[in-house]
């Protein structure tokens, strides 16, 4: 177990652990107020969006050269740390649910977890584990300052607002986490 030990302090997952610790106590006392309605999206998309970020930062390692040059197999652990980061991101928005007015149906909490956190990982893949919180961010911004969506590729692009059961953001939801997740565990994050 010592190696998964070093593993989550090297990937900075305690931090993130604790930024969306935060983050959920945050929502709690937001949702609590009951400001927005419960068929309003946006502050569940923002609290996933914002554990997405928070897990980003450990997408990249201390020392690249060194991620490079070990002698594991980086596949399946970069793999499985982007799975069980969107599975963190989901459980605990979930669990504030339970303790308050229901924000988001479950369906719609795991597929926007999922694509959130694949797009961070594509981010990692493409502009390196300090950038990779960038992708999600701007994704996200875009969805709350576009219109409503009219067509289907506004609907792709607008994907994490739209309710659980449209293809349209079920689709991109399942392409970014594939996507994301295979680039990431196949290159790495980029120097």
């Amino acid at each position: 177990m010592r190696w998964l030990t070093l593993y989550a302090r090297s990937r900075q997952v305690p931090a993130s652990l604790a930024a969306l610790v935060v983050g959920m106590v945050t929502v709690w006392a937001l949702a609590r107020d009951e400001g927005a309605g419960p068929g309003d999206p946006r502050l569940p998309v923002l609290v996933l969006a914002t554990g997405a970020m928070a897990f980003s930062a450990g997408l990249g390692g201390q020392d690249p050269a060194l991620d490079r040059t070990a002698a594991i197999r980086w596949v399946p652990r970069r793999t499985a740390h982007v799975l069980l980061a969107a599975a963190a991101v989901a459980a605990a928005l979930l669990t504030v649910q339970t303790m308050g007015a229901p924000m988001a149906t479950t369906a719609f909490v795991v597929r926007d977890s999922a694509g959130l956190t694949g797009l961070a990982a594509l981010g990692a893949a493409l502009a390196g584990g300090p950038y990779a919180w960038t992708l999600p961010f701007a994704w996200l911004s875009f969805s709350f300052l576009a219109p409503p969506p009219t067509s289907a590729p506004m609907e792709a692009a607008t994907w994490m607002l739209l309710p659980p059961g449209t293809a349209a953001g079920t689709w991109t939801a399942l392409v970014l986490t594939v996507v994301g997740s295979a680039a990431y565990a196949v290159a790495g994050p980029r120097r």
